[in-house]
């Protein structure tokens, strides 16, 4: 019999992979909908909090919120965008530039590394790696009308899940135990969202204000990057460190931007990370350091780099979930950091 459920079990893993797979254009416009649908919950949480909002209709603060989001999404891309067409007209600039850099190091350290560089930069095309940086951060959005409808039907579905539950659970003790437990897996995972959300917005708003200060071309790009890979710990905020400074250096032709850039960005993931955010998640966060390079590579391979973006919030999702039902509590110890639980 054990034999048999072991089977069964490597055969529905199999098949979640193979739909993961060939299902992403589904799949993740729906993961997507699902984190914007509790960002909108968490502004309706907050509006509530105001005496004569709460007077109002909930289909209107429902409305407001959606709006609201939407509006800071459609202007974030809009600004990039921008960015993006300053970016790209300094690019020859960029190019030119790496001779010269070529030229320091060979100075300052007595590398010979000038016909190196100049073989490197033949190979490099600026325009395509900009490009390519562009389309991973806007692919995540790019199905913009899947995510919006995925939202709408979230939304006029949230009203009935009550009369659903209750319909499902007519025993009124019965109905109270799974009300509780869904209000639980609501707050930890919204919680989790809008701290992590906001984490990443400091980030990324004290570094282009470094960024601005430096002289960095398009900050709000390389700002907005860094919010976005936020969302990936340790190799994320390394990632989003270094490639503002590498273009610092290509920028100015000199290596002190780029040593700048790397330091003071660096000092603003230091103290978010290991200050800010901690006293904000508590214990959240609570994912081993092992699982999280784990899923960052499983879900790197089935889907890129959306799956890399996205495989931490889908990882600690399934934690609070499987920590509340006692047949799956063990999976969620084994994936915890600590190997307890928060309570």
């Amino acid at each position: 019999m054990e034999t048999s459920k072991k089977i069964y079990l490597f055969l529905i893993v199999i098949t979640i992979v193979v739909v993961c797979i060939y299902a992403q254009s589904i799949i993740i416009p729906f993961i997507l909908a699902i984190l914007f649908w509790f960002l909108i919950r968490v502004i309706k949480k907050l509006l509530l909090r105001v005496k004569f909002v709460s007077r109002l209709p909930k289909w209107i603060i429902s409305l407001f919120s959606t709006l609201v989001l939407i509006g800071i999404l459609v202007l974030a891309v809009t600004m990039i965008s921008k960015n993006i067409q300053i970016l790209s007209t300094t690019l020859p600039v960029y190019e030119a530039n790496i001779n010269k850099i070529a030229r320091q190091i060979n100075q300052q350290f007595d590398i010979d590394v000038l016909d190196m560089a100049g073989d490197f930069a033949k190979g490099l095309n600026f325009g395509n790696i900009l490009s390519s940086l562009f389309s991973t951060l806007t692919g995540l959005f790019g199905n913009a009308f899947t995510v919006l409808l995925y939202l709408l039907f979230l939304l006029l579905e949230e009203p009935i899940l009550p009369r659903k539950l209750r319909a499902m659970y007519p025993d009124k003790e019965k109905h109270n135990q799974v009300r509780k437990l869904v209000d639980k897996i609501d707050h930890s995972i919204g919680n989790y969202i809008a701290l992590k959300t906001l984490t990443s917005l400091l980030t990324g708003f004290l570094s282009y204000f470094a960024l601005l200060f430096i002289g960095i071309d398009a900050p709000l790009f390389w700002a907005f990057l860094i919010f976005v890979l936020n969302f990936i710990p340790t190799i994320g905020s390394l990632i989003a460190t270094v490639f503002p400074s590498v273009f610092a250096i290509l920028q100015f032709g000199e290596l002190t931007p780029g040593i700048l850039v790397l330091s003071i960005v660096g000092v603003v993931q230091l103290v978010v990370g290991n200050l800010v955010e901690p006293r904000l998640m508590g214990n959240t966060l609570n994912i081993s350091p092992l699982v999280v390079f784990l899923t960052l590579a499983i879900w790197g391979v089935i889907w890129g780099i959306s799956g890399m973006l996205l495989s931490v919030p889908i990882t600690v999702i399934l934690i609070i979930i499987m920590s509340e039902f006692p047949g799956t509590r063990p999976f969620a110890i084994l994936l915890s950091q600590r190997g307890t639980l928060n309570k």
